[in-house]
């Protein structure tokens, strides 16, 4: 499998949905609206967060890929449990169905690339179906790593997690 590209950065307003999309006008009833924006105040993004079930099947995406923003960039990939069996791992989830992956902070980088490597191993063994995916991810951080145009910089992410195991609306 060759080393996967870092795409170079697009220019101008960044993708909204991640993916080429275009405007539309519709035409809704009133309570269905209103339920949209009780997913999201952007209709745009509820009836996409509605949709992407039916979607998946339809347009394969990557196991693991890069989502940019401006000159910087994340590794979106699927869910993946056998990603998270790695202490000091956590796949935050995405309304697309698929998840960013986040680092405590005693973890650095490096130590979770190796680990990647010795759990993609592990999984080839067995057969596992997220070799694919493993080795994607592990792919796209040996590409940023040996690249001298890129460097990596951890960062925190803010999560909100209920306490009452129920999906966040309005905080109050």
């Amino acid at each position: 499998m060759p080393a996967p590209t870092l795409p170079a950065p697009r220019r101008g307003r960044p993708r909204k949905f991640g993916r080429p999309s275009r405007a539309v006008t519709i035409t809704l009833p009133e309570d269905i609206i209103a339920a949209l924006a009780r997913i999201d105040a952007d209709l745009g993004l509820a009836v996409v967060q509605l949709a992407q079930p039916l979607v998946e099947d339809v347009v394969p995406r990557p196991a693991a890929e890069l989502a940019n923003f401006h000159d910087s960039a994340v590794i979106v990939t699927k869910r993946l449990d056998t990603l998270e069996r790695i202490p000091g791992v956590t796949l935050v989830p995405l309304p697309d169905g698929r998840a960013l992956i986040s680092l405590e902070e005693t973890m650095s980088v490096y130590e979770f690339e190796l680990k990647l490597r010795d759990l993609t191993e592990e999984a080839g063994q067995a057969n596992h179906p997220d070799v694919a995916a493993l080795e994607a991810i592990g792919e796209i951080l040996k590409a940023a790593r040996t690249s001298k145009h890129v460097a990596i910089h951890p960062r925190n992410i803010i999560v909100l997690q209920s306490t009452r195991h129920r999906r966040i609306g309005r905080i109050a």
